[in-house]
């Protein structure tokens, strides 16, 4: 599966948003738009404003990744905003997640499920055929520029494997600690869709470094 590349603004200059979006349309596969609410978790980053205004400028695909109480309650709204990928975190939903990844294709996006480090993969088998994606967390969700978990490698295996297991391609998103270091082993692990930060951001040559992680060693 070719990999895909979706830079999250959460480490972008947002005093420049749209110069860093302009950047990304040239050089990546996908915006990623970490939604936080304080309440999920311990920090708040942006909301709809700041998705319209990357909506206002992006010409490749939105990516939302909500890390939210009560996900079901905006599918609409991402929708409405020209969202092509949302996705929601199990522990948010729990009995709910079924009926929000319907919502979430009904309104005609990609629907993803997500999991932080604690939660146990296997978790995420009943959905396989129900969700689009999965979204393997590499650190706990809430802050940009941790540390990279290693055991997210072996997770990210298993799940490929229950996948291929079940005839399914649904590919599987991998976000945290991201970066060429790590690029290779997460691919041949079986992700392939590449969330990375201040790997991009904050490097010397944005668009480099996201080539870099296109064509891992």
């Amino acid at each position: 599966m070719q990999l895909q590349i979706a830079p999250s603004i959460l480490s972008a200059d947002f005093g420049n948003l749209a110069r860093d979006i302009r950047m990304l349309n040239a050089s990546a596969d996908l915006v990623h738009l970490d939604v936080m609410d304080g309440s999920f978790v311990p920090n708040i980053s942006f909301g709809f404003p700041v998705i319209e205004a990357v909506a206002a400028v992006a010409t490749i695909p939105m990516d939302a990744h909500l890390m939210v109480v009560n996900p079901g309650k905006w599918v609409e709204r991402c929708a409405s905003l020209g969202v092509a990928m949302m996705s929601f975190h199990l522990e948010a939903a729990r009995d709910e997640a079924e009926g929000i990844l319907a919502d979430i294709r009904s309104h005609g996006m990609k629907a993803g499920l997500v999991i932080n480090p604690n939660i146990p993969v296997e978790d995420l088998y009943p959905f396989i055929g129900k969700a689009d994606y999965f979204l393997i967390m590499s650190v706990f969700a809430g802050f940009g520029g941790q540390k990279f978990i290693p055991e997210s490698l072996g997770r990210i295996e298993k799940l490929k494997a229950e996948l291929d297991k079940a005839g399914n391609d649904a590919p599987i998103e991998v976000d945290g600690g991201v970066g060429p270091a790590n690029a290779g082993l997460l691919a041949r692990a079986g992700a392939s869709i590449f969330v990375a930060g201040s790997s991009v951001f904050k490097a010397e040559n944005p668009a480099e470094a996201i080539d870099l992680l296109r064509n891992p060693r």
